[in-house]
């Protein structure tokens, strides 16, 4: 049998290849051969990148395009079927009450960035994953309002690592010491979409305290999720819950601002942060707000996120020490499942005895729900959990100006600021 050279494949050089065979081509033939060849390989792909950036305009016009009525849209995107997987939009089908026409979610984020790509001279060298972890995508980022007197600022926190923030400070602040709200986005979004969205802006002008929120880049998750699911972005005095404690504190220093009234909400990837920070610093926030969210420890890493987002994960234990807590979570959600709003719940029981009261009403926009209080035995409430019926993945009656709000339900940032401010850090808990 005759053997033939063997060939590296990754070092061969395109260039010595002669069209009609291996050798050394080096003809004017040839190399005309290969010119044309070249030639219509690129018209090809011209035509291929003309139809792609007409079929994704079309496509991003139709997501962009303004929804007759408001209705609950996802935040996260659906988990991939293996760990190595892409994380995809939610099937319309699948899920069709977050499937509102106007619903801003990752899918509409890609194309725009294509489309913005595209009208800017072409698709990034490195392809569309190169455009999208660049930093350009600001889905559905909406100018916060300010009102006259107030500020909304850029800050970074730099230590052993570094996030940027906003901090909105009231009009009505003169030096005195507030209370201070941390406000953690979902994936894909921002803070000034968030602060949109969840209008808690305008309730700090109103009710005169300040609001941090911390911005999760894309270096640190692509879809701008907080690493909720990470071992190592679950513990004390390191990754994520350190970066957003530190926040807290500099917020605290640089405005004198009251260190026993320090609170966190969030919402899906960032409620579950804010029950990793009530696990991980109950020295520090008097009480957090978690909506759409997942408990501490229901995952360590991707392969059990994955389970505990579908409801499949172990049940968390309860935390060492009590953190007031008040849970917004939607019963027909089909990203994060209602059962993980038990399990934040749960999480939370850390103080027994607490008497128990059911309260259920309907929304002035029509979406029911069941409230269940849990007071101490000197009548503060403990635990507040929202259940509302038939609402999926969104912020409760959030505003429309910001992305996966679901402005028909009661309204989640009112009753997170009413009970935030009923709860204070005594001396027994300070560092």
């Amino acid at each position: 049998m005759k053997h033939f050279p063997k060939m590296d494949f990754l070092n061969f050089d395109m260039s010595k290849m002669k069209l009609g065979g291996f050798g050394a081509s080096g003809s004017a033939e040839a190399e005309g051969k290969r010119a044309a060849r070249a030639a219509r390989m690129a018209a090809a792909m011209g035509r291929f990148q003309r139809r792609q950036a007409d079929a994704f305009a079309r496509w991003a016009e139709a997501r962009d395009r303004p929804a007759e009525a408001a209705g609950s849209t996802t935040i996260d995107m659906e988990a991939p079927t293996s760990p190595d997987g892409a994380w995809t939009a939610p099937s319309p089908a699948a899920a069709p009450e977050q499937a509102a026409p106007g619903g801003a979610d990752i899918a509409a984020a890609v194309m725009r960035t294509v489309r913005d790509s595209l009208a800017k001279g072409g698709i990034p060298s490195g392809g569309f994953a190169e455009g999208f972890a660049g930093g350009s995508v600001q889905p559905g980022k909406a100018a916060a309002t300010v009102p006259e007197g107030a500020r909304f600022e850029d800050r970074v926190f730099t230590a052993a690592g570094s996030r940027r923030y906003k901090v909105f400070v009231p009009s009505g602040y003169t030096g005195q010491a507030l209370p201070v709200l941390l406000m953690l986005h979902g994936c894909t979004q921002n803070p000034d979409d968030f602060a949109a969205g969840t209008q808690m802006n305008r309730l700090a002008e109103e009710q005169t305290f300040l609001v941090a929120y911390p911005e999760q880049p894309q270096s640190a998750n692509m879809q701008r999720c907080w690493n909720w699911y990470a071992a190592g972005d679950q513990a004390r005095d390191g990754g994520e819950p350190a970066l957003l404690a530190g926040i807290a504190r500099a917020v605290v220093d640089e405005f004198s601002a009251d260190p026993d009234r320090v609170y966190a909400a969030g919402l899906s990837a960032g409620g579950a942060a804010a029950a990793i920070l009530a696990a991980t610093y109950p020295d520090l926030f008097a009480a957090v707000g978690v909506h759409s969210g997942l408990a501490c420890g229901s995952a360590r890493d991707v392969a059990s996120a994955f389970a505990a987002m579908k409801g499949q994960g172990g049940a968390p234990g309860r935390n060492r020490q009590a953190v007031p807590t008040i849970v917004f979570h939607g019963d027909v959600d089909r990203t994060v499942h209602p059962a993980n709003g038990d399990q934040v719940v749960a999480q939370a029981m850390a103080v027994t005895g607490l008497a128990e009261t059911v309260e259920r009403g309907t929304s002035p926009g029509g979406v029911a729900y069941t409230r269940t209080v849990r007071s101490d035995g000197a009548g503060q409430a403990r635990l507040e959990y929202w259940v509302l019926h038939g609402a999926g993945h969104a912020w409760s009656g959030g505003s429309p100006d910001g992305s996966f709000t679901e402005p028909r339900g009661p309204d989640a940032s009112r009753a997170m600021v009413r009970f935030f401010l009923g709860h204070a850090r005594g001396a027994a808990a300070r560092p």
